[in-house]
């Protein structure tokens, strides 16, 4: 028996090895067995990933922890910040900024920055000014001053910090309290001593009526100034005993207590959330004056505060400003409630329960067509926390049900937002184990979720987004030592940790490659591959001299395959007979090399001026004929041995059974 089969799309990207049983679902007609190396497109093909731009090397401690953070300070002007233990580096345009502040090292020295805090570091951003949090580290403020070298870092100092009770005791005195006013600043004299000037930020509260107040400033043992937090009932002396002074309030932050663990600017307010011992709780700014905590009298622009209690741990790990305030911990996933057109105020500041998942520490959540992705808490799926209008509730999907096979202890995310029609969005995932990055390609409005995975000669430690260049940190081993370089996704390379160049005469060396010293390296000179060559003293010597263009790097291999053979038959599921792929038909999209089970596909006939030449693009169809061997599986292997350019938009193939 024989059956023509087609796969027209692969936007269901690879599938879990423990979904090649489920012919029965529609991802499967769409899916593949191993997608590495490829991007999917929105429009069903698969592409050759893009390669890399060698852009700089970093210190050796880049093994003790790395981050990258994006700052956009104008609609012209961002960067990408990677911080590694005490430093700070700056890339603009693909390229590292040097003497930064007028010096000679390339870097700002922020020594607070350790390698313990690097990796689970969150921040948030506004104008000039970077904001980065981490329960071991008082706020720091990263400041960008009037140009690209001009940097600052410094710990942030309030106007007033939120206070907290501790250890709280109340003590009652057989002595009178008389308030000057029942609102506002207010001053309070008792007719005993018994203030003293450790009573500042401590609280006056009336037990017989109404009245709280809290004590901003010492005056004598008989009098302090106090702000009113519930207004007293009138000004006539409380008797003794109806009335206690609490004492264990100190400031919420600080290095015994433990710092804010997450960051966000929204409505006006700067908010933080979690602290090592308040870690469910979320404090939010004065509206306009985001280093003021004072909660004054609740009025609507003062500071709230609201604490997830929900019967579990919720140690909050990261928030983000979105259709609402949306704050994530480890062990749900909440929002601020918020009526339309109406802002947060203290009495409307809540914390309400949508989900209960768990976020992953360390892991920022990232925002995709008004969804938000985050990781759950084990690192085994990824969810898309969204609004739905039909329940008036945030719902969490899980996009990585297919998939969760290529998440393999991931330490970090970021979106590349598509910039054309040729490209969904992209979220890249590092993986810790193997130091693979997850792609999933995404497209909301044609469910498109098509997850590949990348690997290269090393390590990714890390990934960064600045508006449309993806920046990746890469741990290679080169001269038999391990090296730590910033590199850029570039859709033009075909290599990785390449170095390209447009050259204005012939050029018969390339030099420039002693980041790359004694590996063999890939060449294509004015679009010819050439024999490999090893990078000695920092160059290589061309067999031809360039006349165009030429790029050097590291090769790394495209790999897709297809899911096992199964066509719907009379005769019913043919899943485990015997069979044999005899034809294969390649639908190709400006391809210039491609190898169809382990056999290289020709682009060009022999005649005149075919040596030393480009081969040329192709669009179209090419035929694999007469190929032999059966098996159970009928699958198809398409690789690519030379660093060119290859899409992939279909296959038809026809299969003989028994």
């Amino acid at each position: 028996m024989q059956i023509v089969s087609l796969q027209n799309d692969f936007t269901s990207g690879e599938m879990d090895p423990k979904l090649r049983a489920r012919s029965d679902i529609d991802q499967y007609r769409s899916g593949l067995a191993k997608a590495t190396n490829v991007t999917v497109q929105p429009q069903g093909g698969a592409k050759r990933r893009p390669g890399t731009r060698y852009v700089a090397a970093l210190p050796s401690d880049a093994a003790q922890g790395v981050r990258m953070i994006p700052f956009e300070f104008s609609t012209t002007t961002s960067y990408m910040l990677v911080f590694t233990p005490g430093r700070m580096y700056v890339f603009k345009d693909g390229a590292l900024v040097t003497g930064i502040n007028g010096g000679a090292n390339p870097y700002l020295t922020v020594s607070s920055l350790t390698a313990a805090i690097i990796n689970d570091m969150c921040w948030t951003q506004s104008y000039d000014t970077l904001i980065l949090v981490h329960e071991d580290l008082p706020p720091l403020r990263i400041f960008r001053g009037g140009n690209d070298v001009t940097w600052t870092a410094s710990s942030i100092s309030f106007s007033y910090t939120p206070k907290y009770a501790f250890s709280l005791t109340a003590t009652t005195y057989s002595a009178t309290l008389t308030p000057s006013a029942t609102t506002g600043n207010i001053t309070l004299t008792t007719s005993a001593n018994v203030f003293t000037a450790s009573h500042v930020d401590q609280y006056v509260n009336s037990i017989s009526s109404f009245g709280r107040a809290r004590i901003t400033e010492y005056v004598s043992g008989t009098q302090v100034k106090a702000r009113v937090e519930t207004a007293f009932f009138d000004t006539t002396a409380i008797a003794a005993g109806s009335w206690e002074l609490e004492t264990g309030y100190e400031t919420v932050w600080s290095s015994t207590r433990g710092y804010p663990r997450s960051v966000a600017f929204y409505g006006g307010r700067l908010y933080f959330g979690g602290s090592k011992q308040r870690p469910s709780t979320v404090w939010g700014s004065v509206v306009g004056d985001y280093f003021n905590f004072d909660p004054g009298e609740a009025l609507a622009d003062q500071a709230v505060e609201a604490t997830a209690d929900t019967g579990q741990f919720n140690a909050i790990v990261d928030m983000y400003s979105g259709r609402n305030l949306q704050v994530f911990s480890v062990g749900a996933e909440f929002y601020v409630p918020q009526p339309i057109d109406q802002p947060v105020t203290p009495s409307t500041f809540v914390l309400k329960v949508q989900t209960e998942n768990g976020s992953r520490p360390g892991m920022r959540v990232v925002n995709i067509e008004g969804g938000t992705i985050f990781m759950q808490r084990q690192g085994k799926a990824l969810h898309e926390f969204v609004y739905n209008d039909a329940e008036a509730a945030y719902t969490a999907a899980r996009i990585s049900l297919l998939s969760s096979h290529l998440l393999k202890s991931p330490v970090e995310m970021a979106i590349r937002n598509a910039t054309s029609t040729d490209e969904g969005d992209r979220l890249l995932i590092v993986n810790g184990d193997d130091g693979s990055i997850a792609c999933y390609t995404l497209l909301r409005s044609q469910k498109v979720i098509a997850p590949t995975e990348w690997t290269t000669d090393g390590e990714f430690l890390a990934v960064g987004v600045d508006v449309d260049d993806a920046y990746a940190v890469v741990k290679r081993t080169v001269g038999g030592s391990s090296v730590y370089y910033v590199e850029l996704f570039d859709e033009d390379l075909q290599l990785d940790c390449a170095k390209e160049a447009d050259v204005a005469s012939s050029t018969a060396s390339v030099t420039g490659l002693s980041y790359l010293n004694g590996k063999i390296v890939k060449v294509l000179r004015d679009g010819v591959i050439e024999s490999d060559k090893t990078v000695a003293s920092g160059s290589i010597t061309l067999t031809r001299s360039a006349e165009e263009n030429y790029q050097v790097g590291l090769n790394f291999v495209p790999q897709i395959t297809t899911l096992p053979v199964a066509p719907r038959t009379q005769m019913g599921s043919i899943r485990g007979a015997k069979k044999r792929v005899f034809d294969i038909i390649v639908d190709l999209f400006e391809t210039q090399s491609i190898s169809v089970q382990g056999r290289e596909i020709a682009f060009r006939n022999f005649g005149e001026d075919v040596l030393n030449r480009s081969v040329g693009e192709f669009t179209g169809l090419k035929k694999i004929e007469s190929l032999l061997g059966y098996d159970r599986e009928g699958a198809i292997t398409i690789t690519q041995t030379a660093p060119l350019k290859m899409t992939l938009l279909g296959i038809e193939y026809k299969v003989s059974v028994g």
